[in-house]
């Protein structure tokens, strides 16, 4: 396949081709009117390619001469794509540039031999939504972003026995989740992030479960709550409870919590509040 792929005066250039800071820029100018912003830098585009497997070389940059109309990456791992950062910028949208990046990352895709495309989209983004449907994209569930900020008081301490636990336990039990994780907090994903840690929570009446989550100087992000046995909401009471009494002063953000997850209420009383939702769609290629 040639390295530029065409429809009408729209050329795709792979990202490879472009350096970060180009990079960043582009991404940043086509978000300035997004329902959910999330400017870039050009470490945080760094560390995101990095964290999320992202093909630079299958990721394209879409342009017209010299001007840069838009950009779309492909996140790929084993089996498996995910397509993200896909933006337009405002005054080059509905000449077919964003259908055109979209029809060459499932291209990649395929001839990577991925089964399936993920996409998550901000929720009552009609176009985006209209965009992906168009192209056979189910809706699969609905995920949630969270954040807490710090707070001097986690209300009602609950009886428990708290093992905390190093990187390498923290690993292991990903692999004993139970829900399917989205593309962001797939094992993968929490590995190449790094600064892992965990605890382990058992209750008087025999409930246990554990929390998997990344602490860095500034946040706690990245949780991932799973009950072993017993009651989702007392042992999530009892996790983050000990969480935020043993770093009362971080910052907490986590991503895509399944909207019907049994702990989501406990969050709710613990003082997370919903900054934006997402909508996960999928598209098969068997």
């Amino acid at each position: 396949m040639s390295a530029y792929h065409s429809q009408g005066k729209i050329e795709l250039i792979p990202a490879s081709a472009f350096s970060y800071e180009e990079l960043t820029d582009a991404y940043n100018h086509t978000r300035v009117d997004y329902l959910v912003p999330m400017p870039m830098n050009v470490k945080k585009l760094r560390e995101y390619v990095e964290t999320y497997d992202v093909d630079m070389d299958a990721s394209a940059v879409a342009v017209d001469g010299y001007e840069v109309f838009g950009l779309g990456m492909l996140g790929m791992r084993e089996g498996r794509a995910w397509i993200t950062r896909l933006g337009v910028i405002q005054r080059n949208r509905r000449r077919g540039a964003g259908q055109t990046i979209v029809t060459h990352l499932i291209e990649q895709a395929r001839q990577k031999s991925a089964k399936y495309v993920v996409i998550e989209i901000i929720k009552n983004n009609t176009p985006a939504q209209n965009l992906f449907i168009k192209n056979g994209f189910k809706e699969t569930r609905e995920l949630l972003v969270l954040r807490r900020p710090p707070r001097t008081s986690v209300g009602y301490v609950p009886q428990a026995e708290i093992e905390s636990l190093g990187y390498s336990d923290a690993v292991q039990l990903l692999d004993r989740r139970i829900a399917k994780p989205s593309w962001l907090d797939e094992k993968e994903s929490l590995i190449n992030a790094g600064n892992l840690e965990a605890i382990y929570a058992t209750l008087p009446d025999g409930s246990e479960g554990w929390l998997v989550y990344q602490n860095t100087i500034f946040q706690l992000g990245r949780l991932v709550l799973q009950t072993e046995k017993g009651n989702p909401q007392k042992v999530a009471q009892a996790l983050l409870h000990h969480l935020h009494t043993t770093y009362p002063a971080q910052d907490t953000k986590t991503e895509n919590l399944l909207a019907n997850d049994p702990h989501w209420p406990t969050f709710k009383e613990m003082g997370y509040i919903v900054m934006f939702d997402r909508i996960e769609m999928v598209l098969s290629l068997g």
